[in-house]
């Protein structure tokens, strides 16, 4: 049986997420940390005893195409963004992403560490968010973040590529996005009109009832009996120096397309709600999809792609200008 990345343990106390674009020639190197990087993980979690520490690697698909030669995950594509007309989406720069879960905050920091001094000269970390829990798993804006997961076997169907991409069974793709609160705004509503823009209720965290949920609330927009399922691993961030608070989403699904829909009912709406009402206090900065294969590529990554002389070559070899002793084989030149 295939072996996924950690997507479907549960979430810890500390996380990191490291988003990265690989230079120009950094592709050897990238290659080198992939494989290297389940014994990386190792030896820092053995290091800190009852860490837990976990990472999961998400490839981008320009990315994919730069490192590996071969099949490539179907539906992986980059992220397309979306503007609505109050709201947008970005789509930000990204080839490679870790998503590292620990119990402790120095197992997931050393193994960032590692990883940046691993990249360094061959990829640029682009971002860096660190999350934390917050109280039982709320966001920074005090609502219970995650109660709709799927649990259990439902989790796997619904993060987990399965027959229909054999290559690539066991993987997830992977769409995050960092949020900035605007709290000064959110904290002058009323505890009932916040729980409208969410639609559950703010302490006991029960879903309201129809009658009550607005049609624009976050939970309405992206009800997952409609939507489809989706497994989030959302962690609050912030800075009180800097002043910026937020949620850094993170979606594994088996097909990105279950994801997308539920932004695009977000930014762009529906035929029962303009936007997610969430949007007028919670901004999207960031945008980036990748592809988390699972655990055992990267025990036996693919081949690198030939290098583009070699497939220039062979492409003439394979349509008759050039023949296998070297020559153009033009006619009867080809003998003089």
């Amino acid at each position: 049986m295939v072996e996924p990345q950690p997507i479907l343990d549960p979430l810890t106390p500390a996380a990191i997420f490291l988003v990265a674009t690989i230079d120009e020639g950094g592709e050897a190197v990238t290659r080198e940390l992939l494989a290297d990087l389940p014994g990386l993980r190792r030896s820092v979690g053995f290091r800190v005893p009852g860490s837990g520490l976990a990472c999961i690697a998400g490839i981008g698909s320009e990315a994919w195409d730069r490192l590996f030669s071969g099949p490539k995950p179907a539906q992986l594509h980059e992220f397309p963004g979306y503007q609505g007309e109050k709201h947008q989406a970005p789509a930000t720069p990204g080839d490679l992403l870790f998503h590292l879960k620990s119990e402790t905050q120095d197992a997931a920091f050393e193994l960032a560490m590692k990883i940046g001094e691993r990249l360094a000269g061959a990829a640029t970390i682009v971002d860096q968010t660190v999350g934390f829990r917050y109280f039982e798993q709320r966001d920074l804006l005090g609502f219970v973040d995650g109660t709709e997961n799927p649990e259990g076997q439902l989790a796997a169907i619904a993060a987990l590529v399965g027959d229909e991409d054999p290559e690539f069974t066991g993987g997830s793709y992977v769409i995050v996005q960092k949020y900035l609160h605007d709290l000064d705004s959110w904290k002058a509503l009323s505890t009932t009109e916040q729980e409208k823009v969410i639609g559950r209720t703010k302490l006991d965290d029960f879903e309201l009832p129809d009658a009550d949920k607005p049609a624009n609330s976050h939970v309405a927009v992206n009800d997952q009996d409609t939507n489809g399922n989706i497994v989030r691993a959302n962690m609050p961030f912030g800075s009180v120096k800097d002043g910026e608070f937020g949620t850094y989403y993170i979606a594994y699904a088996d097909d990105p397309a279950i994801t997308e829909n539920m932004l695009i009912r977000m930014f762009l709406g529906s035929a029962d709600a303009a936007y997610d009402r969430i949007l007028d206090f919670s901004t999207a900065v960031t945008g980036t999809s990748f592809f988390a294969p699972a655990a055992g590529f990267f025990d036996a990554l693919p081949d690198p792609p030939a290098p583009a002389a070699a497939v220039a070559r062979e492409s003439l070899e394979t349509n008759g200008v050039v023949s296998g002793d070297g020559s153009l084989g033009i006619g009867s030149l080809r003998n003089r």
